[in-house]
């Protein structure tokens, strides 16, 4: 790649030092072998702790009935951002807000869990079946 078609902000962003900026986040273990974790756009800080989507959405993904699920950060007062979860859940399946929080409170740090559950029929999605988490942010009162 060597530009953004009219966005020279766009360009300046992505291309640093003639290298291409995915946004990846990821880390490389012992063995040298690279582990891609979620990307940049995609993690939520709250509190001054980062809090990567991916690893919410494959806890919430563990419980019976899931579909899909996509997590975004929406603005908080007191935290910045606070952690919501988009749940698709399979036809005939029941699955509620407390038990969505309950798992991830019991698998991952108690910050990382979500807030908010809100169930959808379907996640919005791009033309190649992408979820478009843009189309999900929006604000939560803080308790």
């Amino acid at each position: 790649m060597r530009r953004y078609h009219d966005r020279p902000d766009a360009t300046a962003e992505t291309i640093r030092d003639g290298w291409v900026a995915t946004g990846d986040l990821g880390w490389i273990d012992d063995e040298g072998y690279l582990h891609i974790v979620d990307r940049r756009k995609d993690m939520i800080i709250s509190g001054g702790f980062n809090i990567y989507s991916k690893e919410v959405e494959q806890t919430i993904a563990e419980l019976p009935g899931v579909s899909d699920v996509a997590v975004v950060g929406v603005p908080d007062d007191l935290y910045g951002e606070a952690v919501v979860a988009y749940v698709e859940i399979h036809a005939g399946a029941v699955l509620e807000a407390q038990t969505v929080i309950a798992h991830c409170r019991a698998r991952i740090a108690s910050y990382k869990k979500p807030r908010d559950v809100h169930f959808v029929s379907e996640l919005p999605r791009n033309s190649t079946g992408k979820v478009l988490k843009r189309l999900l942010h929006q604000p939560v009162a803080t308790q």
